[in-house]
Order: structure tokens, then sequence, then C-alpha cells
């Protein structure tokens, strides 16, 4: 148990030293961005189907099928760009076969039907990519 605290506090410690001197702690993959655009990115397209169901949802203002979607995003790990609490939102993308919300999720900010930007997590807010359309 104290080993697992341990490695927490130096995963989350290493991570907030690599934000502050700008060191990249996004996972780059297939989904990335085009080269030299400095921000992973990913097209409405090419979320998953269920990515593109849930941002429509987000355009349509819901409903939403779980109900913590639309809950406020802490953005503790300032991963994404900083605003004041209560601007980021997520949206769970629903993951088959998932006996629970699983790890992806859109998050969110700005007004609710229009937000100003979008990103795509698939790995439970480990990295995220921003979604253009």
């Amino acid at each position: 148990m104290a080993r697992a605290a341990a490695f927490k506090f130096a995963l989350t410690s290493l991570l907030f030293a690599a934000a502050l001197t700008g060191f990249p702690v996004a996972a780059k993959g297939p989904l990335e961005g085009s080269a030299g655009s400095g921000q992973a990115t990913v097209s409405v397209a090419e979320l998953p189907q269920q990515g593109r169901e849930t941002y429509e949802l987000i355009r349509l203002g819901g409903p939403f099928p779980y109900e913590k979607d639309g809950a406020v995003f802490g953005n503790r790990e300032r991963q994404l760009p900083a605003a004041r609490r209560g601007y980021w939102r997520e949206y769970t993308v629903r993951t088959p076969g998932s006996r629970d919300r699983g790890a992806r999720r859109i998050v969110c900010g700005g007004p609710l039907r229009r937000p100003d930007a979008c990103y795509y997590t698939a790995d439970h807010y480990a990295s995220f990519r921003k979604i253009v359309e």
C-alpha cells in the first residue's frame, strides 16, 4: 500500500515537473495531429463511433446516458489549457463491453451547446487530443 502511494506521488511529481518545463506529457499515437501543429488533434470523423455520438449529444445539449455527464472537470493535472473552475465539463464515451463508464471521455470548455474547445481521451485523462471539425 505504501509503495503504491509512493509511486503515485512520484508519478504526479514527474508530471507536474514536466508541465512546468513545457515537456510534452500527452501520449502520441495514430490519432496525433499534423506535423508541426504542437498539439495532438483528432478530427470528429476519426473518433470512434461512440465518440461521434457523444460529441453530437454535446452539441444537442443531451440527453446524456450517464448521470455524471456534464459534471465539472477539475483539470488538476493541468493537461488542458488553464481556465476558471467550472469551465471544463466531462462526458462519457461509451466503451462496448465495459461494465462501468470505461476510460474514454470528451472534455469540453465554454458554452454548453457551442463549446470553445473539446478534447478526447481514450486513457482516462492520461493524454488528450483536441477535437477538430
